[in-house]
Protein backbone atom coordinates (compact mmCIF):
# COMPACT_ATOMS: atom_id res chain seq x y z
CA UNK A 1 0.00 0.00 0.00
CA UNK A 2 1.40 3.32 -1.25
CA UNK A 3 2.09 5.60 1.75
CA UNK A 4 -0.19 8.16 0.97
CA UNK A 5 -3.22 5.95 0.88
CA UNK A 6 -1.88 4.48 4.54
CA UNK A 7 -1.77 8.20 5.85
CA UNK A 8 -5.47 8.56 4.05
CA UNK A 9 -6.85 5.54 5.76
CA UNK A 10 -5.02 6.58 9.27
CA UNK A 11 -6.50 10.24 9.26
CA UNK A 12 -10.28 8.81 8.27
CA UNK A 13 -9.95 5.84 11.10
CA UNK A 14 -8.55 8.72 13.80
CA UNK A 15 -11.43 11.66 12.36
CA UNK A 16 -14.09 9.60 12.21
CA UNK A 17 -16.07 9.05 15.45
CA UNK A 18 -15.20 13.08 15.99
CA UNK A 19 -16.49 13.60 13.09
CA UNK A 20 -19.91 11.85 14.02
CA UNK A 21 -19.72 12.96 16.94
CA UNK A 22 -19.49 16.83 15.12
CA UNK A 23 -22.38 15.27 12.64
CA UNK A 24 -24.33 15.36 15.73
CA UNK A 25 -24.28 18.43 16.82
CA UNK A 26 -24.55 20.04 13.47
CA UNK A 27 -27.76 18.64 13.49
CA UNK A 28 -28.60 19.28 17.46
CA UNK A 29 -28.04 22.68 16.40
CA UNK A 30 -28.30 23.69 12.93
CA UNK A 31 -31.91 25.44 12.50
CA UNK A 32 -34.00 24.30 9.64
CA UNK A 33 -34.81 27.18 7.08
CA UNK A 34 -36.90 27.50 3.92
CA UNK A 35 -35.57 29.62 0.86
CA UNK A 36 -38.67 30.86 0.04
CA UNK A 37 -39.65 32.74 3.21
CA UNK A 38 -36.27 34.82 2.26
CA UNK A 39 -37.10 36.18 -1.62
CA UNK A 40 -39.26 39.35 -2.28
CA UNK A 41 -41.69 37.07 -4.51
CA UNK A 42 -43.78 40.39 -4.82
CA UNK A 43 -41.01 42.22 -6.50
CA UNK A 44 -40.59 39.70 -9.47
CA UNK A 45 -41.75 39.99 -13.07
CA UNK A 46 -41.58 38.16 -16.26
CA UNK A 47 -38.21 38.69 -17.91
CA UNK A 48 -38.39 39.03 -21.95
CA UNK A 49 -37.86 35.71 -24.03
CA UNK A 50 -40.99 33.65 -24.03
CA UNK A 51 -42.91 34.95 -22.16
CA UNK A 52 -42.97 38.43 -23.69
CA UNK A 53 -41.99 40.39 -20.38
CA UNK A 54 -40.13 43.53 -19.58
CA UNK A 55 -35.91 43.15 -20.52
CA UNK A 56 -33.10 43.71 -17.30
CA UNK A 57 -31.33 47.09 -17.33
CA UNK A 58 -29.41 48.18 -14.65
CA UNK A 59 -31.36 51.08 -13.31
CA UNK A 60 -33.54 48.46 -12.11
CA UNK A 61 -32.22 47.87 -9.01
CA UNK A 62 -30.18 50.59 -6.06
CA UNK A 63 -27.48 48.31 -5.38
CA UNK A 64 -24.57 49.12 -6.39
CA UNK A 65 -21.65 47.37 -8.49
CA UNK A 66 -19.48 46.43 -5.65
CA UNK A 67 -22.40 44.64 -3.65
CA UNK A 68 -23.89 42.92 -7.51
CA UNK A 69 -20.21 41.71 -7.67
CA UNK A 70 -19.83 40.40 -4.38
CA UNK A 71 -23.34 38.64 -4.83
CA UNK A 72 -22.55 36.93 -8.29
CA UNK A 73 -19.13 36.09 -6.63
CA UNK A 74 -21.01 34.41 -3.78
CA UNK A 75 -23.26 32.49 -5.98
CA UNK A 76 -21.27 31.33 -8.35
CA UNK A 77 -18.99 30.03 -5.71
CA UNK A 78 -22.03 27.87 -4.35
CA UNK A 79 -22.47 27.19 -7.40
CA UNK A 80 -19.49 25.43 -7.97
CA UNK A 81 -20.78 22.64 -5.24
CA UNK A 82 -20.28 19.71 -7.56
CA UNK A 83 -17.20 19.75 -7.75
CA UNK A 84 -16.26 20.57 -4.14
CA UNK A 85 -18.53 17.49 -3.56
CA UNK A 86 -16.16 15.48 -5.78
CA UNK A 87 -13.15 17.14 -3.82
CA UNK A 88 -13.91 16.19 -0.18
CA UNK A 89 -15.84 13.15 -1.49
CA UNK A 90 -12.21 11.95 -2.89
CA UNK A 91 -10.12 13.08 -0.49
CA UNK A 92 -12.45 11.37 2.61
CA UNK A 93 -14.86 8.53 2.17
CA UNK A 94 -18.73 8.55 1.00
CA UNK A 95 -19.31 5.52 3.70
CA UNK A 96 -19.62 6.48 7.67
CA UNK A 97 -19.60 9.50 9.28
CA UNK A 98 -18.00 10.78 6.58
CA UNK A 99 -20.31 10.17 3.99
CA UNK A 100 -23.01 11.59 6.10
CA UNK A 101 -21.38 15.05 6.39
CA UNK A 102 -20.44 15.24 2.90
CA UNK A 103 -24.14 15.13 1.53
CA UNK A 104 -26.26 16.92 4.48
CA UNK A 105 -23.04 19.50 3.92
CA UNK A 106 -23.94 19.15 0.27
CA UNK A 107 -27.48 19.83 0.71
CA UNK A 108 -27.20 22.92 2.65
CA UNK A 109 -24.78 24.62 0.38
CA UNK A 110 -26.95 23.57 -2.89
CA UNK A 111 -29.62 26.00 -0.40
CA UNK A 112 -27.43 28.98 -0.63
CA UNK A 113 -27.32 28.65 -3.80
CA UNK A 114 -31.15 28.16 -4.67
CA UNK A 115 -31.96 31.05 -2.33
CA UNK A 116 -29.14 33.31 -4.00
CA UNK A 117 -30.26 32.73 -7.08
CA UNK A 118 -34.02 33.48 -6.22
CA UNK A 119 -33.14 36.94 -5.02
CA UNK A 120 -31.49 37.97 -7.55
CA UNK A 121 -33.53 36.93 -9.77
CA UNK A 122 -37.28 38.71 -8.45
CA UNK A 123 -34.95 42.09 -7.61
CA UNK A 124 -33.45 42.09 -10.89
CA UNK A 125 -30.22 42.97 -9.44
CA UNK A 126 -28.23 41.56 -11.95
CA UNK A 127 -28.16 40.26 -15.65
CA UNK A 128 -30.43 37.22 -15.57
CA UNK A 129 -28.57 36.17 -18.82
CA UNK A 130 -24.60 36.93 -18.15
CA UNK A 131 -25.46 35.11 -14.78
CA UNK A 132 -26.52 32.24 -16.68
CA UNK A 133 -23.59 31.88 -18.90
CA UNK A 134 -21.35 32.77 -15.97
CA UNK A 135 -22.70 29.55 -13.98
CA UNK A 136 -22.54 27.56 -17.11
CA UNK A 137 -18.91 28.50 -17.73
CA UNK A 138 -18.17 28.49 -14.00
CA UNK A 139 -19.38 24.79 -13.35
CA UNK A 140 -18.44 23.58 -16.93
CA UNK A 141 -15.05 24.60 -16.29
CA UNK A 142 -14.88 22.22 -13.03
CA UNK A 143 -12.25 24.10 -11.66
CA UNK A 144 -11.86 23.89 -7.79
CA UNK A 145 -8.69 23.91 -5.01
CA UNK A 146 -7.04 20.60 -4.85
CA UNK A 147 -5.91 20.30 -1.50
CA UNK A 148 -3.64 17.42 -0.47
CA UNK A 149 -5.51 14.16 1.60
CA UNK A 150 -7.44 14.27 4.29
CA UNK A 151 -5.62 17.21 6.60
CA UNK A 152 -5.24 19.04 3.58
CA UNK A 153 -9.49 18.93 2.59
CA UNK A 154 -10.45 19.39 6.36
CA UNK A 155 -7.84 22.63 6.85
CA UNK A 156 -9.12 24.09 3.26
CA UNK A 157 -12.38 23.95 4.18
CA UNK A 158 -12.03 25.48 7.89
CA UNK A 159 -10.42 28.38 6.54
CA UNK A 160 -12.47 28.96 2.85
CA UNK A 161 -16.28 28.23 5.59
CA UNK A 162 -15.43 31.08 7.74
CA UNK A 163 -14.31 33.66 4.49
CA UNK A 164 -17.66 32.62 2.75
CA UNK A 165 -19.45 32.96 5.88
CA UNK A 166 -17.49 36.65 6.57
CA UNK A 167 -17.95 37.97 2.79
CA UNK A 168 -21.59 36.73 2.92
CA UNK A 169 -22.17 38.83 6.06
CA UNK A 170 -20.43 42.00 4.95
CA UNK A 171 -22.20 42.19 1.47
CA UNK A 172 -25.56 41.62 3.23
CA UNK A 173 -24.60 44.61 5.78
CA UNK A 174 -23.32 46.42 2.98
CA UNK A 175 -26.39 46.03 0.61
CA UNK A 176 -28.59 48.73 1.79
CA UNK A 177 -31.23 46.26 1.33
CA UNK A 178 -32.82 44.71 4.65
CA UNK A 179 -34.36 41.91 2.33
CA UNK A 180 -30.72 41.24 1.28
CA UNK A 181 -28.77 41.42 4.59
CA UNK A 182 -31.71 38.92 5.99
CA UNK A 183 -31.25 36.28 3.67
CA UNK A 184 -27.10 36.43 3.82
CA UNK A 185 -27.18 36.23 7.43
CA UNK A 186 -29.27 33.52 7.45
CA UNK A 187 -26.95 31.78 4.84
CA UNK A 188 -23.82 33.06 7.08
CA UNK A 189 -25.17 31.42 10.25
CA UNK A 190 -25.02 27.98 7.85
CA UNK A 191 -21.66 28.60 6.52
CA UNK A 192 -20.45 29.39 10.30
CA UNK A 193 -22.08 25.56 11.56
CA UNK A 194 -19.59 24.51 8.75
CA UNK A 195 -16.73 26.18 9.94
CA UNK A 196 -17.35 25.11 13.51
CA UNK A 197 -17.17 21.03 12.26
CA UNK A 198 -14.09 21.36 10.11
CA UNK A 199 -12.54 23.55 12.62
CA UNK A 200 -13.24 20.95 15.64
CA UNK A 201 -11.93 18.32 13.08
CA UNK A 202 -8.44 20.14 13.46
CA UNK A 203 -8.74 20.62 17.29
CA UNK A 204 -8.99 16.96 17.25
CA UNK A 205 -6.49 16.27 14.68
CA UNK A 206 -4.24 18.32 16.54
CA UNK A 207 -4.06 15.93 19.99
CA UNK A 208 -3.37 12.98 17.50
CA UNK A 209 -0.14 14.42 15.41
CA UNK A 210 0.43 18.46 15.70
CA UNK A 211 3.47 18.60 13.54
CA UNK A 212 1.32 17.00 10.59
CA UNK A 213 -1.77 19.55 11.59
CA UNK A 214 0.98 22.39 11.74
CA UNK A 215 2.37 21.57 8.17
CA UNK A 216 -1.14 21.36 6.63
CA UNK A 217 -2.18 24.91 8.06
CA UNK A 218 1.08 26.79 7.08
CA UNK A 219 0.41 25.82 3.38
CA UNK A 220 -3.11 26.34 3.61
CA UNK A 221 -2.82 29.70 5.64
CA UNK A 222 0.03 30.48 2.28
CA UNK A 223 -1.47 29.34 -0.81
CA UNK A 224 -4.68 29.84 0.07
CA UNK A 225 -7.38 31.49 -2.46
CA UNK A 226 -10.37 32.73 -2.43
CA UNK A 227 -12.61 30.11 -4.56
CA UNK A 228 -13.87 31.37 -7.87
CA UNK A 229 -10.55 32.13 -9.57
CA UNK A 230 -11.60 30.54 -12.55
CA UNK A 231 -15.23 32.80 -12.85
CA UNK A 232 -15.62 35.15 -15.66
CA UNK A 233 -14.84 38.36 -14.98
CA UNK A 234 -13.23 37.11 -11.27
CA UNK A 235 -10.14 39.50 -11.59
CA UNK A 236 -12.53 42.89 -11.90
CA UNK A 237 -15.41 41.68 -9.00
CA UNK A 238 -12.87 40.44 -7.13
CA UNK A 239 -11.30 44.32 -7.01
CA UNK A 240 -14.95 45.82 -6.96
CA UNK A 241 -15.50 43.71 -3.82
CA UNK A 242 -12.08 44.69 -2.51
CA UNK A 243 -12.34 48.48 -2.88
CA UNK A 244 -16.15 48.20 -1.16
CA UNK A 245 -14.51 46.27 1.79
CA UNK A 246 -16.89 43.12 2.02
CA UNK A 247 -13.29 41.31 0.90
CA UNK A 248 -10.01 42.32 1.42
CA UNK A 249 -6.68 41.23 2.79
CA UNK A 250 -7.89 43.05 6.09
CA UNK A 251 -10.78 41.06 6.11
CA UNK A 252 -9.20 37.90 5.28
CA UNK A 253 -5.94 38.57 8.21
CA UNK A 254 -8.52 40.15 10.75
CA UNK A 255 -11.95 38.24 10.37
CA UNK A 256 -10.58 34.98 8.89
CA UNK A 257 -6.96 33.90 9.41
CA UNK A 258 -6.30 35.35 13.19
CA UNK A 259 -9.53 34.31 14.76
CA UNK A 260 -9.20 30.46 12.95
CA UNK A 261 -5.57 29.69 14.56
CA UNK A 262 -6.55 31.67 17.96
CA UNK A 263 -9.12 29.51 18.10
CA UNK A 264 -7.00 26.29 17.59
CA UNK A 265 -4.53 27.62 20.41
CA UNK A 266 -1.81 27.55 17.12
CA UNK A 267 0.84 30.55 19.07
CA UNK A 268 0.56 28.00 22.73
CA UNK A 269 0.93 24.79 21.30
CA UNK A 270 3.62 22.74 22.86
CA UNK A 271 5.43 19.61 22.15
CA UNK A 272 5.81 20.27 18.25
CA UNK A 273 8.84 18.57 16.70
CA UNK A 274 10.95 20.35 14.04
CA UNK A 275 8.62 20.52 11.08
CA UNK A 276 5.90 21.83 13.45
CA UNK A 277 7.92 24.54 15.02
CA UNK A 278 9.16 25.36 11.41
CA UNK A 279 5.41 25.55 10.00
CA UNK A 280 4.60 27.68 12.63
CA UNK A 281 6.97 30.14 11.87
CA UNK A 282 6.29 29.95 8.55
CA UNK A 283 2.50 30.63 9.34
CA UNK A 284 3.60 33.71 12.29
CA UNK A 285 5.97 34.95 9.07
CA UNK A 286 2.94 35.04 6.36
CA UNK A 287 0.76 36.94 9.06
CA UNK A 288 2.84 39.36 9.49
CA UNK A 289 3.62 40.09 5.63
CA UNK A 290 -0.01 39.66 5.02
CA UNK A 291 -0.73 42.18 7.98
CA UNK A 292 1.40 44.75 6.20
CA UNK A 293 0.35 44.27 2.81
CA UNK A 294 -3.23 44.75 4.35
CA UNK A 295 -2.40 48.38 5.87
CA UNK A 296 -1.02 49.31 2.84
CA UNK A 297 -4.20 48.26 0.70
CA UNK A 298 -6.33 50.20 3.44
CA UNK A 299 -3.78 53.20 3.68
CA UNK A 300 -4.07 53.61 -0.48
CA UNK A 301 -8.27 52.74 -0.80
CA UNK A 302 -8.34 55.56 1.66
CA UNK A 303 -6.42 57.92 -0.48
CA UNK A 304 -8.15 56.68 -3.48
CA UNK A 305 -11.40 57.49 -1.90
CA UNK A 306 -10.40 60.84 -0.44
CA UNK A 307 -9.55 62.19 -3.87
CA UNK A 308 -12.65 60.65 -5.14
CA UNK A 309 -14.84 62.53 -2.65
CA UNK A 310 -12.80 66.50 -3.44
CA UNK A 311 -13.65 65.38 -7.52
CA UNK A 312 -17.17 64.86 -6.24
CA UNK A 313 -17.57 68.16 -4.34
CA UNK A 314 -15.47 69.82 -7.30
CA UNK A 315 -11.88 70.64 -5.78
CA UNK A 316 -8.78 69.92 -7.59
CA UNK A 317 -7.33 66.22 -7.21
CA UNK A 318 -4.49 67.68 -5.57
CA UNK A 319 -6.10 70.02 -3.27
Amino acid sequence: MKTATVEVVHWLAELEPVAEDLMNRHLATAREWFPHQYVPWSLGRDFDGPLDGEPWHPGQSALVPAVRSALVVNLLTEDNLPGYHWTIGSRTSRDGAWGAWLHHWTAEEDRHAASLRAYLHATRAVDPVALERARMAQVGAGGVPEPDGVLGVVGYAAVQELATRVSHRNTGRLSGDPVCERLLARVAQDENLHMVFYRELLRAALDVDPDAVLVVLDATVRDFAMPGQGMPGFARMAAEVAVAGVYDLRVHHDEVLLPLLRALRIPELTGLGPAGEQARDRIAAHLARLDARAARFVERRAQALAVRARRAAGAPAGA
